[in-house]
């Protein structure tokens, strides 16, 4: 079916999709590129070139994990109870103070900067629950690629462009009156807490979340929620094609967080210059805003499942040759071609999964969906974490994501998507 692009100019779609454009600032100057730096340098100072990628894999993994837990009853709950934009922004909150808390935190004082960024991580993943789910409220199911795409490539771009004057900082910290790099990027993450809350609002103001039918008081909602978490899962489980697409998308998504997470420690311990890797970050980010769109076009015209499979087979490419990198030139070349897949794959599993679950559910459906990215994601560092310890090499650790791509491409295989569409739609409304 032809979908009509003015549906990317109808104002709740922008303002929806400028919360990725808002929060993509954390995933990409914090997250990605200068927590790893300032963590390994100022907050983490040691001789041994894995303890802190040790480190810094275990509190990803924390985090995910604590996010996991909560993310099904939360969205049970707020849909019970009508409130996922609340929650949303209730999230968002505790990513946007303890982002800018960072700055704070003192030389030496690993153990404060691992937490302030493991409460920060729950905000922007736990936002995200929220976020996903509230697609089914602007756009109709044939849309999905294309408003999904949309989401992720404005935060390419919005990311990009702050990651741009945070590497600006970085490298001239004298131009801004900053006594080195590491103030410049203490800084850097107190712009990001104020770029996230203020394009947040157009969210808030022209986002009207769908009434819920049996819309319940807080309390109730709260027991009703956990009645329907229970209800949620046994659901899951009779529809037989969204949770063997649950289960495939819990290996391959587990790869590409990982990836995201710990690429700038893998350079890093490679010992190529800072510079460099900065810089490449900054690449995807630019390559990455139009081949999200080029990726939803291409879902819509050939099958997003089909162009999932595309991505999944540049993972397993780059990663291997990740462990062979010997110059800093190939951590260009990869940081770019992970740019043009890697919003494809997170949109175009977004929608697909999006167009298999009650469009009325869509909260606790999504609080699934995030729980098993977020619990895979406490594999992929924690597997890394584990290889670089046991190994003591970063180039045998990489390895150690590849049979995740591997293994959620081969369960995707077997998804039915048309018969998934089909049991998704007898659940509406019962």
């Amino acid at each position: 079916m032809k979908v009509d692009r003015k549906v990317l100019f109808r104002k709740p779609v922008v303002a929806w999709a400028f919360y990725d454009w808002a929060n993509s600032a954390y995933a990409t100057t914090v997250m990605a590129v200068f927590f790893p730096i300032i963590f390994r340098e100022y907050w983490s100072p040691t001789g041994d070139t894995t303890l802190p990628t040790t480190r810094l894999g275990f509190a990803n993994s924390v985090a995910s994990l604590i996010i996991a837990a909560l993310a099904p009853l939360l969205g049970a709950i707020a849909d019970r109870g009508g409130t996922r934009k609340k929650f949303l922004f209730a999230f968002a909150a505790l990513g946007i103070v303890m982002t800018g808390g960072l700055f704070l935190v003192q030389q030496g004082a690993w153990p404060v900067a691992m937490i302030v960024y493991l409460l920060a991580g729950i905000g922007f993943a736990g936002g995200n629950t929220f976020y996903d789910s509230m697609m089914v409220d602007i756009a109709e199911d044939e849309e999905f690629d294309l408003v999904s795409a949309y989401g992720y490539s404005l935060g390419y771009l919005g990311g990009g462009l702050l990651v741009v004057l945070h590497f600006v900082m970085f490298v001239r910290p004298e131009w801004f009156g900053f006594a080195d790099k590491y103030e410049a990027i203490r800084v850097a993450f107190v712009t990001v807490a104020l770029w996230w809350a203020a394009f947040s609002l157009p969210l808030m103001l022209m986002v009207k979340e769908t009434p819920t039918k049996d819309r319940a008081p807080r309390l109730a909602a709260i027991r009703a929620g956990l009645r329907q978490l229970v209800a949620t899962f046994h659901e899951i489980k009779s529809l037989k094609v969204v949770f063997l697409f649950l289960i495939a998308y819990w290996f391959y998504i587990d790869g590409v967080h990982t990836a995201i997470k710990m690429a700038m420690d893998h350079g890093l311990a490679l010992n190529f210059p800072v510079i460099h890797l900065a810089a490449a970050i900054v690449l995807t980010q630019f390559v990455g805003f139009p081949a999200a769109l080029l990726f939803g076009w291409m879902g819509t015209r050939f099958g997003g499942k089909r162009m999932i499979f595309v991505a999944l087979a540049v993972y397993v490419v780059v990663t291997a040759r990740a462990s062979f990198m010997t110059h800093v030139g190939e951590f260009y070349l990869m940081a770019g071609a992970i740019g043009l897949v890697q919003g494809g794959v997170q949109s175009l599993s977004r929608s697909m999964y999006a167009r298999m679950i009650p469009a009325d559910k869509s909260a606790e459906f999504f609080g699934f969906y995030n729980m098993l990215g977020k619990f895979a994601a406490v594999l992929g560092p924690t597997m890394i974490a584990v290889a670089a310890s046991v190994s003591g090499s970063n180039r045998v650790a990489i390895l150690a994501i590849i049979p995740l791509f591997l293994i959620g491409g081969t369960l995707l295989y077997l998804v039915n998507e048309e018969a998934g569409e089909r049991a998704g739609e007898k659940l509406e409304g019962v």
